[in-house]
């Protein structure tokens, strides 16, 4: 058996010595609070996510809604730039239930920052409060007023990629398909960090589901608690919307990242993504992070053997693309 690396298994330890850090193990009274609770935006917070980089300022807004406001955190480069720059649409993680935009503050100011964008994060509605589709709702309307907005960012609409990490991965894959279906903002880039793109039966066929028995940052109980929190029993598992990797018709989609976690229940279902995107004819580049666990890239400065490789590989790949 391979040894796992110091900080995996300081991750590892964290993880299950703290019922807090796992959906599987939170009363409903911990979820929400954890769901009210503010990461701070200074204090320890920042030797586990990560801190912003230097050079990279960031502000908070909105948008309007049917619902009401959705909140924005936008990153912007401090240098002056003489032409528009690239934008980029970041969706957070955190199995549509849990997270915020601001424990993305170190992966979207890196892009802010190497790739010299204008990087918008949408926070959207979370589950179960707010059940599928809302989050695909908000974070294609987060999509929709970057595009439209973005002369006044700074940024230029002709160049826009989006972003996302497991959920957020998910919800990049199907705003991505969604702008294609319905005519809406040309996207030029894709970048899918661990995503989950299978809500059927298939996941639990995969080898690397099967084979997450230690269930380092995401086990196999925890899907299954996201899973019921975000998806109502009259949801067909097929939906596109929901399951991308089961959409008809994958054509036609921009050059995609995709980067897996070997040690992650969801690592087959993002390489079959993957293999899916590139059957249809789109430009695919796979980034496998075989001693990594799910959620890598949010634990920078622990898992840096990991992390500062992935950002780099999805700057590179959106950096062809968009500039």
């Amino acid at each position: 058996m391979t040894k796992l690396p110091v900080g995996v298994r300081a991750i590892d330890t964290m993880f299950k010595a703290n019922p807090g850090l796992s959906v599987a193990r939170m009363t409903a009274e911990q979820l929400e609070k954890v769901q009210t609770t503010a990461i701070p935006e200074t204090g320890p917070a920042a030797l586990v996510l990560g801190r912003l980089q230097k050079g990279v300022g960031v502000r908070t807004t909105s948008y309007a809604a049917p619902h009401g406001e959705v909140p924005l955190r936008i990153y912007t480069p401090e240098s002056w730039s003489r032409t528009p720059r690239p934008v980029v649409v970041n969706f957070h993680g955190g199995g549509f239930a849990l997270g915020s935009s601001r424990q993305c503050d170190w992966s979207c100011s890196i892009v802010a920052r190497d790739l010299d964008a204008i990087v918008v994060s949408v926070d959207y509605r979370l589950a179960p409060t707010h059940r599928f589709p809302a989050a695909v709702d908000d974070c294609y309307g987060g999509l929709v007023w970057a595009v439209e907005h973005a002369g006044e960012l700074g940024g230029d609409p002709a160049r826009i990629g989006v972003m996302g990490d497991s959920a957020g991965g998910n919800l990049a894959a199907v705003v991505t398909i969604a702008a294609r279906d319905d005519g809406g903002p040309a996207i030029g880039h894709q970048a899918l960090i661990y995503p989950a793109v299978d809500f059927t039966e298939g996941i639990r066929e995969t080898a690397s589901y099967r084979a997450n028995t230690r269930g380092i940052v995401l086990s196999n109980a925890d899907m299954d608690v996201f899973h019921d929190h975000y998806v109502t029993d009259d949801v067909d598992p097929f939906d596109w919307r929901l399951s991308p990797l089961h959409a008809r018709d994958l054509s036609g989609l921009p050059p995609a990242v995709v980067v897996v976690a070997g040690l992650d229940p969801l690592h087959d279902a993002g390489v079959q993504y993957a293999q899916a995107l590139a059957d249809a004819g789109n430009d695919v580049t796979v980034e496998d992070f075989h001693l990594m666990p799910h959620g890598f890239v949010s634990f920078p400065y622990v898992l840096k053997s990991g992390a500062r490789p992935a950002m780099n590989a999805v700057v590179a790949s959106q950096r062809v693309a968009l500039l």
